[in-house]
């Protein structure tokens, strides 16, 4: 470093330095900076204290008010206002209802002989934390909100009793229940003397329902999938607010029967005599894993009012298990006389999967079921009455890869000129001509996963939703029900979750051995540059049951444990084909059936005759093309 070099260095240095202090303010400015601090501070403390003191007066003013009605002998519901909450319980040897006299409906249910999570004998289905269900009337003067009133219980038994909030002199509102035998509660809200505090054309009050739906089985993310808010409309059928993304206030523009917040097993449902009216809002908000809650979910409705009290309004409760069959049974309790398709509960999947559940899984299940079977044996055996109902398919299916296998040297020899990838169409043309000389239909080979993909999917409908598998035990798996960890840690990992579940790998491993066998089959069958696109397509076999894995790990036991057992009676049924079929014996019947069309030929007929006509049609396309390209 040179002279000149060190000397800049040093003038920059003092620059800066003299530079620093010089803005250096003096000891006058820093006095006044303090003094501005503190006054900004003594202003913001200030400010802080209005707020404080603002929201108190508030608080004060509110509470004024009350005390001032209170002490008004001619307020509305003066000696309702105040009280001490208490609780009201009405049983029978199915549930257990807790009704609170602070607003005097229903605070929790607990739904009998169903195991929790935490292995209590009882389910809780939500408590007075979680839930809320409050009346709103608007008068001419003030608004009625039954969650601000302590009502006086009244005719109190085991299933029946009535709540009384005094309005006045002459004055009050009441509201009766009665238990039924299990699951259905009957409830009625009318008003004594207060016509004239409403106003003439007055005929609909709201309901605000509001419920944290609570995690009652292990896998959270399972459960949380099948559970939603459902609701049944009055011309018929029902739906749903969507499982896993936030709905709020949705607007439901038909009137509807019934609400139901839905667990994956369990419901708390209302059903108005009167109807809901349209335009009711719904709303479902998806909790975080940490919560245990699944959904906060909220209903707010209107629906018909007598201010009169000639008639009540009236409503019926079901606390209860999703199972089909009991639903059915519940509702011809009801007194109201509708069609409410309580069973709709319980989602049997899309229209066509729905009727193959409704009338086949369900009985077949219900059958089993009645003979006393542990479950786990009733999956074993469902399994093998639908192979045994598919098999003639199957095997027809089956016998027909097996002729393209065995004509597949012939194919070749018959097809070897057409190698050039311009000759493909020809190629194509002269396979299907040789198919249909010998009587054979390559399109159904296709046929098994037609046959099985709608029982597959009717399965992954059902099992889940199949309450009679709840704390069912079978083999390793303690709950079919739920998924069975042979490996569990504390944070989720992506797309895997807390745990490994014995059964999906099973049933993942199970399909990678399954696709091998079939593309071995298929192998043996293809000719040219078919065999060359199957090598293409063998990693999409076998990404397959990588991505079952992800999907299928949060899933039930039983389901997994289902597909497992089906892809196993599945291979064992393809091997027993194979090595009971001699394919010389084959081979001299499609000769035979080759002279036969020889003698007598036929045209191609079904949808070897549409393939065969598209494909001439392409090939004409394709020289028109030509000759125009040379002109």
């Amino acid at each position: 470093m040179d002279k000149n070099t060190i000397t800049g260095f040093i003038l920059i240095a003092v620059i800066i330095i003299g530079y620093s202090w010089w803005q250096q303010p003096s000891a006058e400015e820093v006095e006044a900076m303090r003094k501005q601090d503190s006054i900004s501070q003594v202003a913001q403390k200030k400010v802080e204290e209005q707020r404080k003191m603002a929201a108190l007066a508030a608080k004060n003013k509110k509470q004024k008010e009350l005390e001032e009605a209170q002490q008004d002998t001619t307020s509305l519901f003066y000696s309702a206002l105040t009280g001490k909450a208490s609780e009201v319980v009405l049983k029978n040897d199915k549930v257990e209802i807790t009704l609170s006299t602070k607003g005097g409906t229903v605070s929790k249910a607990v739904i009998k002989d169903f195991k929790d999570r935490q292995g209590n004998n009882d389910v809780t289905l939500f408590d007075a934390k979680g839930q809320q269900l409050r009346f709103m009337m608007a008068g001419k003067t003030t608004n009625i909100v039954t969650s601000d009133l302590f009502f006086t219980p009244s005719n109190v038994t085991d299933s029946t009793v009535t709540m009384t909030a005094v309005a006045g002199a002459g004055k009050q509102l009441v509201m009766n229940y009665r238990l039924g035998k299990d699951y259905l509660m009957h409830m009625s809200l009318q008003t004594e003397g207060m016509s004239g505090l409403f106003a003439p054309n007055y005929n609909l009050m709201d309901v605000e329902w509001t419920e944290d739906c609570h995690q009652q089985e292990r896998g959270f993310s399972f459960e949380n999938q099948r559970s939603a808010l459902t609701y049944h409309f009055t011309e018929g059928g029902t739906d749903y607010l969507n499982e896993t993304k936030e709905q709020k206030d949705k607007q439901i523009e038909e009137a509807i029967d019934w609400v139901a917040f839905k667990n994956q097993y369990f419901s708390a449902m209302m059903i108005a005599k009167d109807d809901f009216a349209s335009n009711a809002l719904m709303t479902s908000l998806p909790q975080k894993k940490e919560t245990q809650i699944l959904k906060h979910y909220e209903a707010k409705m209107k629906t018909a009012f007598d201010p009169t009290g000639q008639k009540p309004s009236e409503f019926e409760f079901y606390f209860g298990p999703n199972d089909f069959r009991l639903l059915q049974r519940v509702e011809k309790q009801s007194t109201f006389g509708k069609d409410l398709q309580m069973e709709r509960l319980v989602y049997l999947g899309w229209p066509l999967i729905r009727i193959i559940n409704r009338w086949f899984t369900l009985y077949v299940f219900d059958w089993l079921t009645k003979l006393g079977l542990n479950m786990g044996i009733v999956l074993i055996l469902i399994t093998m009455l639908l192979k045994f109902i598919t098999f003639p398919l199957v095997k027809k299916s089956y016998m027909s890869s097996a002729k393209m296998r065995v004509l597949k040297p012939k194919l070749d020899e018959a097809t070897k000129q057409y190698d050039k990838p311009e000759d493909q169409m020809q190629k194509q043309q002269a396979m299907m001509a040789m198919y249909s000389k010998y009587g054979v239909s390559p399109l159904s080979g296709c046929l098994p996963m037609l046959i099985q993909m709608p029982i597959w999917i009717a399965m992954f409908n059902y099992v889940p939703n199949a309450i009679q598998l709840r704390g069912e035990s079978f083999l390793w798996m303690n709950d079919l029900s739920t998924y069975d960890p042979i490996l569990q840690w504390s944070k989720d990992i992506w797309l895997i979750g807390d745990h490994l579940s014995l059964t999906c790998i099973l049933f993942c491993v199970a399909n990678i051995l399954y696709s091998v066998m079939t593309m071995r089959q298929q192998k043996d069958q293809m000719v040219g540059q078919q065999a060359e696109q199957m090598k293409m397509m063998q990693w999409m076999m076998f990404l397959m049951p990588v991505m079952f894995f992800f999907i299928f790990n949060e899933y039930s036991s039983g389901l997994n444990f289902y597909y497992f057992i089906s892809l196993f009676f599945s291979a064992a049924i393809m091997w027993l084909l194979r090595k009971t079929t001699n394919d010389a014996k084959l081979l001299a019947i499609l000769e035979a059936k080759y002279k036969e069309n020889q003698n007598n030929p036929k045209k191609m007929s079904g949808m070897a005759a549409r393939i065969e006509a598209m494909q001439k049609q392409v090939e004409e396309m394709q020289r028109q093309r030509m000759n125009q390209q040379k002109k």
